[in-house]
């Protein structure tokens, strides 16, 4: 059930498709359905050069070159599956979904990825390390 909606079915609250758009799918997938996926709300990139990341701290502020209004992007194992706008839900921050991609999308994006092969850590990788080791 959705918070803020007395409907066990999102397509009723207004907030997507209801759940008439999945296909019948086999008793043995409905506890898949159950598994919860970690949703990333992407507000903004910016690269920002290794020395100004070391000057950060408590009150630094990192701008990102993106407008307050901008689409944000919806994210589900890094890959992107939606966007929407920032909304405040009560207290909180949500997302009002201005798209989000088909159902066989959203499912590619939560598959799993297979590991990868370890590279050979480069010149800045190791320098990295050292400056941490440092700390």
């Amino acid at each position: 059930m959705l918070k803020g909606c007395s409907s066990a079915h999102a397509g009723d609250c207004g907030i997507g498709p209801g759940r008439a758009d999945i296909p019948f799918m086999a008793s043995t997938i409905k506890p898949i359905l159950k598994l919860e996926v970690p949703v990333i709300v992407v507000l903004g990139r910016r690269e920002i050069k290794v020395g100004d990341v070391v000057t950060l701290g408590p009150g630094s502020i990192v701008e990102l070159p993106k407008k307050a209004d901008e689409e944000l992007e919806l994210m589900i194992n890094n890959k992107v599956i939606g966007t929407g706008n920032a909304v405040k839900v009560g207290e909180n921050f949500g997302v009002q979904i201005n798209y989000i991609g088909d159902l066989k999308h959203r499912i590619a994006a939560m598959a799993a990825k297979p590991p990868a092969e370890p590279k050979p850590k480069d010149e800045a990788e190791l320098l990295a390390e050292q400056m941490l080791a440092g700390q």
